[in-house]
């Protein structure tokens, strides 16, 4: 198979993923679901990205996001929305940044 067939194949399933995906609700790996500050002085976001396969990764990170930045904490999660509940959790207070990072899945 050469360049040009495999690049017609790689087109080929990636319009099945994403029709997949589209069925099953999800989003696309590396999508942005939820960006919030965490608290209104500091420079600190909460981020929810998508994995591509239903679940998503929470994370805090500190600096100027998308460019310059460090990840202080990450928790992977099983579904999309648990992030994103978990994410305005740590936003509106309801959970602490210290218990985020203890707790399992």
């Amino acid at each position: 198979m050469n360049r040009k067939q495999k690049l017609k194949q790689l087109q080929r399933l990636q319009t099945q993923i994403d029709t997949i995906r589209e069925d099953l609700e999800i989003s696309a790996p590396g999508t942005i679901l939820y960006s919030s500050p965490l608290f209104a002085i500091e420079d600190e976001v909460v981020l929810v990205e998508a994995d591509g396969f239903g679940g998503a990764t929470t994370c805090v990170v500190e600096g100027n996001y998308p460019i310059d930045y460090i990840s202080k904490i990450e928790k992977h999660f099983p579904s999309e929305e648990k992030a994103i509940c978990n994410a305005e959790d740590l936003v509106e207070g309801d959970a602490s940044v210290t218990r985020f990072e203890l707790d399992s899945d």
